[in-house]
């Protein structure tokens, strides 16, 4: 069982070239013949969402950016032009996404603050990347097994909660949407006038719904070369345009991250090269949370002093990786594209222009998928190598290839069962994130919130004072912390 599709005269794999002579189809009629071939496949991705999402219809709103992108923002409250103006012009909370605020504008109009008609868009939107996710994959390997696991994966994998759960993380599910459209567009060996028009417009919606599509354009250079087998002076010429919309995405927000206080600023100080350091430890971490995700939380509080070891022991084996990916680029290009791609996903995360975190669950959204399409190779080429020592194990490998899949997706699946409550409401999210990580004030900060607003401002008032007197607060944190406290006490009084 061929994990890629290979043209028998090449070394690289060419995905849905037409054979010389022929015309390509209309798009209605490739559209049916891929549903025909894709139409089980795409039941069992809505099923598996249906049912591990099917709880987040009884979903709250969170005290966590909920606030700024719906409860108090008046940009979703108004049709007046003025106010589309703003929409289009204006960042809200740290990010400038107006068509994320564009669709929360809609939606306010539909359903207002009732949280079930966002909770239920972003699960349509989940289930909608996962069928882009299959029929990429389904492009670009040819195998129809891999495909479906790699997108059966992203469906269930429990680091997935908190950008289909959160309300807020709109931005992160509707801007993949548009970036997997335009992978679908790009990713030709011989693209048309009108699919690199049709990706360029994809490009923009994804740029004005998350800044982070920005990694677009390099990610199709690594295809043209890798693949296409283009010069790289020919690829990066067809991507000047895109590139040019990139940057004058990022000038205009750039900015935008540090304009609001909150988060987590103890990193914000680092050099670049500090930054690098700690983010070389973090990937591998990343890699890990894939493998086996446990002590998932809405927020991390990674170790970024006295770790020269870590990061020694990290370098040399993203060192090993790199010269591994190298290597094996004409031989399997498709891998090499894989490494390329999730690492330029999470650059814009790496905190080179700052971000008030420093690790979140939503930054593998979409880096899950080319890690789940290296994995599901390296498995392959395992199973080969146990075929080859051990021949009487070739009657056997479907079977072990359909139990190994199954189990990790049940494994997977089971897990987001388990997590995904703690995304029920804001006490049971900053409850679990006290006890995973109890040393940031922020969290305790945000535990406080959610007591009073559920009539418990006794145990807000200690949760306040525990966090002067346990997390360290920083100067800023700790001012905040105080504000709080002294405003519920007097609040307390005034009711007494």
């Amino acid at each position: 069982m061929a994990v890629w599709r290979m043209n028998p005269e090449s070394t690289h794999e060419l995905p849905n070239q037409h054979p010389p002579g022929d015309e390509p189809v209309s798009w209605g009629v490739a559209l049916a013949a891929w549903w025909k071939q894709s139409r089980w496949q795409i039941a069992g991705l809505s099923l598996a969402i249906a049912i591990l999402y099917f709880p987040v219809l009884n979903f709250q709103l969170l005290n966590w950016d909920d606030t700024w992108y719906l409860t108090s923002n008046e940009l979703i409250r108004s049709w007046h032009p003025a106010n589309l103006y703003r929409i289009a012009t204006e960042p809200v909370a740290r990010n400038f996404a107006p068509i994320t605020i564009f669709t929360f504008l809609i939606e306010h109009t539909l359903w207002g603050l009732h949280p079930t008609g966002y909770h239920v868009t972003n699960v349509l939107l989940h289930l909608v990347n996962a069928v882009l996710v299959l029929h990429l994959m389904k492009r670009l390997t040819g195998n129809d097994w891999l495909s479906f696991s790699v997108a059966i994966l992203f469906a269930v994998h429990p680091v997935q909660i908190e950008s289909v759960a959160w309300i807020s993380s709109r931005k992160t599910v509707l801007s993949s949407t548009f970036m997997l459209a335009s992978f679908l567009c790009w990713m030709r060996p011989d693209r048309t006038a009108k699919q690199e028009g049709w990706g360029i417009f994809w490009l923009i919606l994804g740029l004005l719904t998350k800044a982070s599509t920005v990694v677009i354009p390099p990610i199709i250079v690594a295809y043209d070369v890798l693949i296409a087998r283009k010069k790289l002076s020919d690829a990066i010429a067809r991507q000047v345009v895109p590139t040019l919309l990139c940057m004058m995405l990022i000038f205009s927000t750039m900015n935008a991250q540090v304009t609001i206080v909150g988060g987590l600023r103890g990193h914000i100080g680092m050099s670049k090269f500090q930054l690098l350091a700690v983010n070389l430890t973090l990937l591998w971490r990343y890699l890990a949370m894939l493998i086996w995700p446990q002590n998932l939380c809405v927020l991390y509080n990674p170790p970024t002093s006295g770790i020269t070891a870590l990061v020694i022991a990290s370098a040399l084996g993203w060192g090993l990786v790199t010269v591994w990916l190298y290597r094996i680029r004409k031989r399997v290009p498709l891998i090499t594209l894989a490494g390329i791609s999730a690492l330029l996903i999470m650059v814009p995360m790496l905190n080179l222009f700052p971000l008030t975190t420093l690790m979140n669950d939503r930054y593998l959204y979409l880096t899950c998928v080319p890690c789940f399409a290296v994995m599901g190779w390296l498995v392959q080429q395992l199973g080969k190598i146990l075929v080859e020592v051990f021949p009487i194990l070739a009657r056997l490998r479907k079977l072990a290839a359909i139990t190994v899949t199954t189990a990790a997706i049940g494994l997977m699946a089971w897990g987001t069962v388990q997590y995904l409550p703690t995304w029920r409401d804001p006490l049971s999210l900053w409850n679990h994130a006290r006890i995973t990580t109890p040393s940031l004030p922020t969290v305790h900060y945000q535990w406080a919130l959610a007591l009073n607003d559920a009539g418990r401002t006794h145990e807000a008032i200690a949760a306040l004072e525990f966090a002067l007197a346990n997390s360290n607060p920083d100067q800023v944190d700790q001012e905040r912390i105080l504000k709080l406290k002294q405003r519920l006490q007097e609040e307390t009084r005034a009711s007494m």
